[in-house]
């Protein structure tokens, strides 16, 4: 199969439990594929934010109960973390989350606009192999695709775990013209999710790139 990007994941079933298989059933009931369903979904809402690679879903999940007049569109291709997720919305009542399983930036191709008032990476899959950095998501072409769809002074927050992805992501904001760094940012203060705590626990730190949409 011929892809337009690299991927930068592998799409794999992972160990899922009987619950998560019965919840993928309802995926189509949040499932948003293209810019007409982020048009249509988002017009009960006030703001709107995308997640890129949600894993199990913990911080979308704080994030939606905390505020419901925002629609959060997360997207993920491990299906445990789907099904986990969707089981999530379910028991708590979430109607404020909206899932994209395929790679997003063929998503992010489709839209028209600058729809978003922030975009948040979390510890993207950081391909730690040398051989393997080219599949990193995180680069300067990457963020020269997800510029048009943030609105003007809105966040493209972006943390790793990994030093030298670390490096390579402050080397691409560096080429880029588009954004400028900010001093803080609400989503650092976010509870840690499953990999960051792994992170920690292993005795790694956490970087965080809180950036500001500049207008070119």
């Amino acid at each position: 199969m011929r892809y337009k990007f690299l991927p930068s994941f592998v799409k794999r079933r992972g160990r899922i439990t009987q619950s998560q298989e019965d919840n993928l059933k309802l995926l189509p009931n949040f499932l948003i594929e293209s810019y007409e369903d982020i048009c249509r979904e988002k017009t009960n809402f006030s703001k709107l934010i995308l997640e890129i690679g949600f894993g199990n879903g913990e911080n979308i999940i704080s994030l939606a109960q905390d505020n419901p007049d925002t629609l959060f569109i997360g997207s993920e291709v491990y299906l445990a973390g789907i099904g986990y997720l969707i089981g999530e919305i379910q028991d708590l009542g979430l109607v404020n989350i909206r899932i994209n399983t395929g790679d997003i930036r063929l998503l992010i191709e489709q839209v028209e606009e600058p729809v978003f008032d922030d975009v948040l990476i979390i510890c993207p899959d950081p391909w730690p192999k040398a051989r393997h950095h080219k599949r990193r998501l995180i680069k300067a072409d990457f963020l020269e695709l997800v510029h048009p769809i943030i609105k003007d002074k809105g966040e493209l927050f972006i943390s790793t775990d990994w030093e030298n992805y670390a490096e390579s992501i402050e080397e691409a904001i560096t080429s880029s013209s588009g954004y400028g760094l900010l001093t803080k940012s609400s989503y650092q203060d976010s509870s840690l999710t499953k990999f960051q705590k792994r992170a920690v626990e292993e005795g790694r730190d956490i970087y965080v790139f809180p950036l500001k949409k500049l207008i070119k």
